[in-house]
């Protein structure tokens, strides 16, 4: 990866992944699927970046987790259910490779559809129902096995499907979907970066730049999107973050 870049590409590099941490940090997400993208447009190998977009994811969730916990919006049994089969299919998905068109069209596709849903009236978000501790994990169980399995696929941390799911089943708020989807994504990371690095084709040689600006920008985030956004700009800039995704992996598959 070193030989891959020059100099300047890496500064411009580290600032659109300060930028990234930053945006994505504020909804609780770790970036990771445009960490993929803005490293494809750098020229390098699909194949062999998913490990440095699950190491920033790691950096950034890691501060979400904790000023989202301390604003007390964190709550394990809203997220535990899906965690507890997504790490090991995080890792099963890490460790298989696969051709990159057909599952961006795949993601971008269910990506859009979660975007269009997002866009409805906020009120409705902020409703929240009861729901018993067995509803929770006949639910959490299959649902957070598939998400695990996505997230090492592709390199991602898969809170950006977590948190619209939970919101569409009224069970969290806005800024409770947020603090969990950065546990989720802390988590699967992790193990999909184990399944990654069995493959052998991970390259961390510019982890430490990219990581101290992964860093910088998300807690800048994470704090502005724990303590001082409004729960409906929340909504709407988790919306227009999954619509910009969903957009950038249609077009990678038809290119």
């Amino acid at each position: 990866m070193t030989e891959a870049l020059t100099l300047d590409t890496g500064y411009w590099l580290c600032l659109a992944f300060f930028l990234v941490a930053f945006l994505y940090s504020m909804v609780g997400f770790g970036g990771g699927s445009s960490y993929l993208a803005i490293l494809v447009l750098a020229g390098l190998p699909y194949q062999s970046i998913p490990a440095t977009a699950l190491v920033c994811n790691l950096i950034v969730t890691s501060g979400c987790c904790w000023y989202f916990y301390r604003a007390g919006h964190f709550k394990l049994r809203n997220v535990l259910p899906f965690i507890v089969l997504s790490i090991p299919m995080a890792y099963v998905g890490g460790s298989i490779s696969i051709t990159k068109d057909f599952f961006c069209l795949l993601l971008g596709i269910s990506l859009l559809a979660v975007a269009v849903r997002m866009f409805l009236p906020a009120e409705r978000f902020e409703v929240t129902k009861d729901i018993s501790w067995q509803q929770a994990w006949a639910v959490g169980l299959p649902a957070g096995a598939l998400l695990g399995f996505l997230a090492g696929l592709v390199g991602i941390g898969g809170g950006i499907f977590l948190s619209p799911l939970l919101l569409f089943m009224r069970w969290v708020n806005v800024k409770e979907a947020a603090a969990s989807a950065s546990f989720f994504i802390m988590a699967n990371s992790l193990s999909g970066l184990t399944g990654q690095m069995q493959k052998g084709t991970a390259h961390l040689e510019w982890i430490f730049p990219l990581g101290l600006a992964v860093f910088l920008g998300g807690q800048i985030g994470s704090r502005m999107g724990a303590y001082r956004i409004p729960k409906l700009r929340l909504q709407q800039l988790l919306a227009g973050l999954v619509l910009y995704v969903a957009v950038k992996l249609l077009m990678e598959a038809a290119a």
